[in-house]
């Protein structure tokens, strides 16, 4: 099995397919693993993709047009000094039909980096690094608006509910970048699940939020292990539907137990159908109950 513990969900309302196909035109290293059909679900046949970047896993899915993702979460991607050749390749491919929230430059922090956003909606930040890559990609959180100042929270936070977590290095604003303060952070990194993350505060106005439109799915071993991440995490009781949960920061994840991704990936389209009919009338899933499901009992 598959050992990312967390995985990036893309929201999409018909898309999703060609945009994981640009993906594989994007990025040199880019895998499809699956694609499957969830039946009858309210917004029709939703198509699912699970695929890989830099080894990187997503997942993508084809729900309606009720969340437009935006850049509040992005995605980091280092590159190492040599490899500039390829980080332009790849901004010149995000950027058509896309739009440069930072164009790509050198800058203090990097001899080459770019922030875009793609054709999809879906935020990368290219930069070139110094320090060791183990993991080419790393999601970005920016808390801004009502949570402005909140990201050193945040990683406090996040540590203390995974598993696995460690701090990394923090780099707050200096004077003379108001709006924002010198006690807010400009870039920090996290690990969490073996994972690294990285987060920064922005003072500046934004027409945009976090929300469903990219959330962070936790597949869990249990159902104990289930319930103790959904009662840490779930802090907005209307927003509990399908496994899906918002923490106190407005940040949207999914609590799925890794034997709905077993089902998912192994059932017949028949079971696939009794686990979705099955999942859409829970809230926090029952792991018992889908398993009841699968197998028509």
């Amino acid at each position: 099995m598959y050992n990312q513990k967390i995985v990036p969900h893309l929201w999409f309302d018909t898309e999703a397919e060609q945009a994981v196909n640009f993906y594989t035109s994007v990025f040199p290293e880019t895998k499809i693993i699956k694609k499957a059909i969830l039946q009858d679900t309210p917004s029709g046949d939703a198509q699912q993709l699970i695929f890989n970047i830099f080894n990187y896993r997503f997942m993508a899915i084809n729900a309606g047009p009720y969340f437009v993702k935006n850049p509040s979460i992005s995605f980091t991607v280092l590159f190492n000094k040599s490899e500039i050749d390829l980080l332009e390749s790849v901004y010149s491919k995000l950027i058509k039909n896309g739009k440069a929230i930072m164009p790509l430059d050198q800058y203090d922090f990097s001899e080459k980096y770019g922030w875009v956003q793609d054709q999809y909606d879906v935020s990368w930040q290219l930069l070139v690094t110094d320090i060791p890559i183990t993991n080419r990609i790393e999601p970005s959180l920016m808390f801004m608006n009502d949570n402005v100042g909140r990201a050193e929270e945040a990683i406090n936070f996040y540590n203390e509910v995974f598993n696995n977590s460690e701090q990394g290095g923090k780099f707050y604003y200096p004077e003379g970048l108001e709006p924002n303060k010198t006690s807010q952070l400009a870039h920090a990194r996290f690990k969490i699940e073996n994972q690294w993350f990285t987060c920064m505060d922005s003072a500046y106005d934004y027409n945009y939020q976090f929300n469903e439109g990219i959330s962070l799915i936790v597949t869990l071993d249990n159902q104990v292990e289930l319930d103790a991440y959904w009662h840490k995490l779930s802090a907005v009781p209307e927003a509990e539907q399908c496994g899906w949960l918002k923490d106190k920061f407005g940040v949207s994840w999914q609590i799925v137990p890794k034997q709905l991704d077993e089902m998912m990936s192994h059932g017949t389209q028949e079971q696939l159908n009794r686990v979705t009919e099955a999942f859409l009338k829970m809230k926090k899933f029952d792991i018992a109950a889908l398993e009841l499901a699968y197998h028509n009992e």
